[in-house]
Parts: structure tokens; sequence; C-alpha cells
């Protein structure tokens, strides 16, 4: 089923309407000194609601993270957000007040109270900031912390391996010693003469004879024996300490230490390429990204997060403040609202009359130019002069004198 045209005096009055509601805001906007662009004001409004949301957003999950589970702490963490997000609704409204605010007094303060509430804006965007930077700052600092362990770890294996060493090699030394005093013990004790035996002859107390075999063996054949079988004892326990300290010299494997190193420093290298403040700061200082420094990574963070907080902070405002429009911008308007004042009235009309007069007078007071040969000669001869004074007194417009083809064609 079509639809009906609609009806043409609806559209005039719509019409009408229309352009008397506009005709009525700019005669509002004249007398009051300025206009307010809504569509901007609202474009700032919800420029400011977004940073409001987004900061008691990032507040909650703040206080979520690091209340460890005490819902008074958590609680706690949330008032200050709260009267932060207060305080940055002030801006657009403090910018409006700051372009129509007459009184350079209530103007300096509402700047004031913009500088104040961009501080806190500031503060809450540096926050959501460091907040995204976190998750990869604290990852690669994790990784940067198993690098350093893996690394200590390394060194004191490579302490404790040096120290095995030098006991197998002291153990082998004095192994080495005690199998060389053995030797030459053994050599003089093969060297000493052997022992002699003789036959010792004798008569006993009851007068009967007998007949001994007596040995005499050399004095340090005993003390070399006792020196042979000391060092036998102390070969034998050297020799179990030895390998004891080979077994724990092969259990200390540096190759497992450093593959655990070369582990964790491709954990950190990962961590740091996708640290994004890494990769720039690396490109700023022009080294590689595992080998800059937490002093550089800090350095920059502060640029990467509080140029964009100030930006953040004042970008709203800066719109609020360009929405205002003052009168001076108005082209269609008449001159600033200028009214006569009905009591002048007489004395602007005498001027104007008096103005003419004088003009009129100058025209008429010119010398007439020769008529050319064989033109017609005009059949009134009065004077200008004459003919201006018979009229001076009139208010009504001068009459210009009529020549005679004036009155032939009348």
């Amino acid at each position: 089923m079509s639809k009906s045209p609609p009806s043409r005096d609806v559209q005039r009055e719509r019409r009408a309407w229309s352009l008397e509601s506009q005709r009525w805001k700019h005669e509002r906007d004249v007398e009051k000194g300025y206009r307010i662009k809504w569509g901007y004001v609202a474009i700032a409004y919800l420029v400011e609601f977004m940073v409001i949301g987004a900061s008691l957003a990032g507040a909650w999950l703040f206080a979520g993270v690091y209340s460890d589970g005490d819902w008074h702490a958590f609680y706690f963490m949330l008032l200050a957000p709260l009267v932060y997000a207060a305080v940055e609704l002030c801006r657009v409204p403090l910018g409006i007040l700051a372009r129509t605010q007459r009184s350079w007094f209530v103007r300096g303060l509402a700047i004031v109270g913009i500088i104040f509430a961009a501080g806190v804006t500031t503060k809450s965007v540096s926050q959501l900031g460091e907040m995204m930077f976190h998750p990869r700052l604290m990852e690669a600092a994790r990784t940067k912390t198993a690098l350093k362990d893996a690394q200590a770890d390394r060194a004191s294996l490579d302490n404790r391996i040096a120290a095995a060493d030098a006991r197998v090699q002291q153990y082998t030394t004095e192994l080495d010693q005690i199998e060389r005093r053995s030797t030459e013990n053994a050599a003089q004790l093969a060297s000493l003469p052997a022992q002699r035996c003789e036959k010792v002859f004798g008569t006993n107390s009851r007068g009967v004879r007998y007949q001994n075999l007596k040995c005499v063996t050399d004095p340090r054949t005993q003390t070399l024996a006792a020196s042979v079988a000391k060092a036998g004892t102390d070969r034998a326990a050297l020799t179990k300490e030895l390998e004891e300290a080979r077994k724990a010299r092969a259990a200390l494997d540096r190759g497992q230490a450093d593959r655990r190193v070369a582990d964790a420093e491709q954990a950190y290298r990962n961590a740091v390429n996708r640290s994004q403040l890494h990769s720039f700061t690396a490109m700023v200082y022009g080294v590689d990204p595992i080998d800059v420094t937490d002093a550089q990574v800090h350095a920059f963070l502060r640029i990467f997060v509080f140029v964009p907080a100030l930006c953040a902070a004042f970008a709203s405002t800066i719109l609020a403040l360009s929405a205002v429009s003052v009168r001076k911008t108005f082209m269609d308007e008449d001159d600033l609202g200028a009214t006569i004042d009905p009591a002048a009235s007489p004395y602007l009309i005498d001027q104007l009359t008096e103005g003419l007069r004088q003009e009129i007078g100058l025209a008429q007071a010119k010398p007439q130019r020769e008529a050319p040969s064989g033109a017609v000669i005009p059949l009134d001869r009065r004077q200008p002069a004459a003919h201006a004074g018979a009229h001076a007194g009139t208010q009504g417009p001068v009459q210009p004198p009529v020549t005679a083809s004036a009155g032939a064609g009348a």
C-alpha cells in the first residue's frame, strides 16, 4: 500500500517552524554573546566518559590483583579512583566556562581548575599505560631473573668443579708420593744384608753342654718394614678417597648447566622480543633488545606513559574550548546589536535634511553650459538662484527647471 505524499501545508509549517527556531537561536546567541556547538561538546563528554570508564576499570583490576583477597583492602583501593573520576568530569564544564565567562578572575580560576583536573587525568591514564606494559615487563623481568639464576648456578658449578678437580689432583699427588715412598722403603729394605745366623756353644748351670743357632738381623730392617706397611695402609685409604673424589667430580656436569643457561637466554630473548617497550628502547639507543638496561627501559617508559597521558588529559578540554564561538565570528548579525534611542531621532533627521539641502544647492549653483547652436531656447528664463530661493522654504523635493522641449512634450 503506497503512502500518500505529505501535505504542502504541513511542509510549509515545518519549514516555517525550523526557520523560526533558527532565528530564535541566532537572536539568543547574539544576545548572550557566544554560541556553543553542542556536537563538539558531546564528543568531548564521550571522550571524557571513555577515559573515566577505562580508569575505573583499570582501578578495579588493579585492586583485584594487589588486594591479595582482602575485600577491605579491595574497596579501600577503589575510593581514590572514584574521587579522581569525579574530578575528571569537571574538565569539560571548566573548559566551557573559561570561554564564556566575562570575568577574567573567573576565567583564571577555570584555567587553574583545568590544569588540576588534567593532572588527575594524567595520573589515571599514566597508570593505565603502565598497566598496559606491565605484563610484558614482568615476563621480561622474570626470564631475566631466571637467566641470572642459571648463570649463577653455572658459576657455582664452575667453582665446585674447580674444587673437585683440585681435590682429585691433591689425592693423586699424595698417592704418587706414598707410592714413591713405599717404593723407596722397599728398595732400601731389599738392599739390607740378609739375616746372619751362627751356632752358639756353651754349658748350662748343671754342667750340660748345649748348642743353639743364633740369628742376627739388621736393626734398620724393622724400621723400613714398618714404613712399608704404613705406606700400604695410607695408599689404601687414599685410593678410596681418590675414587670418591673422582665420582663426585664426574657428577658435576657443566654441559647441563650450559644448556640451562642457553635455555634461559632464549626464554629471555623471546620475552624481550614480545615487549614493545624493549624494542623501541633498543631502536632508540641502537643496541640489541636483550642488551638494554633497566634504566634505559624505564627512561623510555616515562615517554611512552606520560606524554600520551598528557595528550589524553587535554584533548577533550581543548575540544570543549573550541566548541564555543564568540560573537565576533558571526558574519550575519547587525552592528553588535546597536539600537537608536527614540529621543535622538529628530536630531538625526535634521542632520540628514541639512545635508540633502546642501547637496541640492551645490548642484543648482553650477553654471549651466551654453546651449549648442540650433537648440531650443527654454521659455522659463528664471535664474537658478531665484528658483532655489523660491523653493528654499518648502519641505518637498525641489523641481528642476522646465525647458521648452519639456513643455512642448507635455
